[in-house]
């Protein structure tokens, strides 16, 4: 088995919906060679090498639909390219990124496969794609593969790549089916992302968003401005001033009372601040560390209790977390280092990336912990007696939800800290002993004020319930159900696609909307051509759909762009397919049947919202097959009305546009309304260009669906140029 060999001849990246599926996906095509004739039962001892390289493969269901299914299929026998797909699948789920949807087809070339797997990241997919090749060639030719480095170098790679833990929680929010508000990532490897289209998105980076004032994030990061801001609204702050020496900070401290707090002004994630320091030595020795951490010291009163954080979104509070405290307890034979690494780095959700709920410990590397151990008593290489606990963080990580415990007067008060800040969404730090509690109570105090908290510590606390933190920050960008969506009309079809793309763009720049269009002809916004180049494509749709000054858009997608690169919108207001002629889809992507142009054009009308509609050309058989799929209305078109599928629709009801005696009409129902002469409209030559009057009729029938009025549609045509 050592010459077989599997090849990839192409790889495509389907960066939106597309024939397979409504997700990012990347299409391989894949030359299994002599494999074909071998399949996986005709391989001594396969089945075992790959069940013990991915014994996670036990959770691949398959065409059996039950654990197991697909090792049964490996067992009874099936072909490399099946097998390659559940192998990707796997090894994106070891790598971090669990599910997905996969398929394997035969092309019309024996031994040739399209082998399509949900893409997470482009670059990563195509990493696990690779390495699921080598390992099904190393099972098949009984070679070693280091499963558990691959993973690991995958994992890594996804790290870096994908959204964070905080960014990814909001999009999932955003696009989750309860609200269905579409996600652009505008970074490739970075945490920017892009909610909605056009002129009704928002912008998100990490837990910030595009209402995160600079200035409210400036104030945030000034400790000590903070402080005089909020304190002058009456929000309990503990007393405390800026330090510009050491000399000042132990004259500080005098001049407060210890125990003191000494802590950067400007730092974030709790580094260099020092907490209970009882001592003119400690806060020299504290004040060294902290001013390493930032442009200035803050020396302040210490508030007994613990650390909590409440997030704040749109002046409510959507979670809340008490600080940890870490301690070991000696054996009497391992060092503090030692006993760290044992009883408390060695929990799994400790780490360095931000995906860890909680943070390693590093003596060496965290002056605030060696300081705590110090106090004690111990170095970190001293053997601590058996039995003897010993603190290491007082408070450290959040990691105990307790929203339900605060108290209504707390929350109030944290909320007017991050008004006062001018924070959308802040995280507000307070010490207290009892949160369910007022602060004034018990001299409790809010310490800080933070832009861009992260969330983590909300979606995987070690106690309590996790919090739908991502959804309340969904639902204050975009209230009341908005979906962040504008009009977005798809144009598909075999001919005709741009001249009725560009007649929409006319109609509904005169009801008033500022309009993209990415066409063959070139990409334009409103009348102003951005590029004369050929722009029926993923790319430029994309850049219309980003650009925020859009209030509709309209695309045309041509076979070719949908089996290339997938469309760049997730559902759209209005999918229009103009005519179906199979014979002029064959050759390219393997297409050489009119199912198959069936299946390429289907994926428009797959895309119409439940609120939209789908225009359908009534004079193609295969057309009229097409409605029933569509999630909206339909609305047919056709020049002559009297064709079965247009009758059959009025009789229901429903809307149609056709021609009759030379003048353009919509109907609904058994209700017509003649809108325009055709030959009044330049375009159609008085009606004798038969496509042109199709052309016209999508157009109206998508124009109507738009919700513009008849005197604007009829305007629009009447008027539209003639190339």
């Amino acid at each position: 088995m050592k010459s077989k060999d599997i090849k990839f001849i192409e790889i495509r990246y389907l960066r939106g919906p597309n024939i397979w599926t409504y997700r990012p996906a990347i299409e391989a095509v894949v030359d299994i060679g002599e494999l074909e004739d071998f399949p996986s039962n005709t391989i001594p001892g396969f089945y075992e090498r790959l069940s013990a390289l991915l014994p996670s493969l036990i959770e691949h269901r398959c065409s059996y639909g039950e654990r197991g299914g697909f090792l049964r299929r490996v067992q009874e026998g099936t072909w490399p390219a099946h097998i390659l797909e559940h192998v990707t699948l796997e090894l994106q789920n070891l790598a971090g990124m669990p599910g997905g949807f996969g398929k394997a087809r035969e092309t019309s070339t024996r031994g040739v496969y399209k082998v399509v797997v949900r893409a997470w990241h482009e670059d990563v997919t195509r990493a696990c794609l690779y390495a699921g090749r080598d390992l099904l060639l190393a099972a098949i030719r009984d070679t070693p593969f280091d499963v558990a480095g691959t993973v690991a170098h995958l994992a890594d790679m996804a790290e870096r790549k994908l959204l964070g833990p905080s960014t990814g929680c909001i999009v999932e929010a955003a696009t989750a089916k309860e609200r269905r508000i579409p996600a652009i990532r505008l970074l490739a490897t970075g945490n920017l992302v892009q909610l909605g289209y056009g002129a009704r998105s928002r912008r998100i980076w990490t837990a910030e968003t595009d209402r995160t004032s600079a200035i409210a994030e400036g104030i945030s990061r000034d400790k000590d401005l903070t402080k005089t801001l909020i304190s002058s609204c009456g929000v309990p702050v503990p007393e405390g001033r800026l330090v510009d020496s050491v000399e000042d900070a132990c004259e500080a401290a005098d001049e407060i009372g210890f125990p003191v707090v000494v802590k950067p002004s400007d730092g974030n994630h709790a580094r260099g601040v020092f907490t209970n320091l009882v001592s003119r030595a400690e806060v020299e020795s504290a004040y060294a560390a902290a001013v390493e951490e930032g442009s200035g010291v803050i020396v302040e009163r210490y508030v007994r209790g613990s650390e909590h954080r409440l997030l704040i979104v749109g002046g409510k509070l959507a979670a809340a977390a008490r600080g940890e405290v870490a301690r070991i307890i000696g054996d009497g034979q391992s060092t503090v280092n030692q006993l760290i690494d044992i009883q408390i780095n060695s929990d799994p959700r400790r780490g360095a990336a931000e995906e860890f709920v909680l943070d390693v410990i590093d003596l060496a590397d965290n002056p605030v912990a060696r300081l705590e151990v110090t106090r004690q008593g111990f170095t970190p290489e001293s053997i601590p007696p058996a039995g003897r606990e010993v603190l290491i963080v007082r408070s450290g990580n959040h990691t105990d939800d307790v929203t339900d415990l605060v108290h209504p007067e707390t929350a109030a008060t944290a909320s007017l800290a991050a008004r006062i800040v001018g924070l959308d969404i802040a995280g507000v730090d307070l010490v207290c002993e009892d949160i369910s509690r007022p602060l004034d109570e018990q001299r409790g105090a809010i310490v800080e004020v933070n832009a861009g908290p992260g969330l983590l510590m909300h979606l995987k606390p070690q106690f309590g319930k996790p919090r739908p933190v991502g959804q309340a920050i969904v639902d204050e960008l975009f209230p009341n159900g908005d979906d962040g969506r504008i009009p977005v009309v798809g144009v598909s079809g075999s001919l005709g696609k741009t001249t009725v793309a560009r007649l929409i763009t006319r109609l509904l720049a005169l009801s008033g909307k500022h309009t993209g269009l990415a066409c063959s002809s070139g990409l334009f916004v409103d009348r102003r051509c951005i590029d004369a180049g050929d722009s029926a494509n993923w790319g430029a749709a994309h850049r219309i759909l980003m650009n925020r000054a859009v209030e509709a858009a309209v695309f045309e997608n041509g076979s070719d762009t949908i089996l290339s690169e997938g469309l760049a919108y997730d559902r759209c207001q209005v999918g229009v397919i103009t005519n179906f002629d199979a014979a002029r889809h064959f050759g390219r992507y393997d297409v050489s049947t009119a199912e198959q142009v069936f299946t390429i054009l289907r994926t428009q009308v797959d895309l119409v919202l439940p609120t939209g509609a789908a225009v359908l050309n009534a004079s193609q058989p295969m057309l009229v097959e097409m409605a029933p799929l569509c999630d909206g209305e339909v609305i047919f078109f056709a020049a002559d009305p009297t064709l079965p599928a247009i009758v059959e629709h009025r009789a229901q009801g429903k809307r149609a546009v056709y021609a009759r005696n030379g003048r353009v009409i919509l109907a609904s129902g058994d209700q017509e309304r003649e809108i325009v002469g055709l030959h009044g409209v330049p375009l159609t030559s008085d009606g004798e260009a038969e496509f042109q009057v199709e052309n016209v009729l999508a157009a109206s029938a998508a124009a109507w669906a738009l919700g513009i009025g008849p005197e604007i549609i009829r305007t629009g045509l009447e008027t539209f140029p003639v190339a």
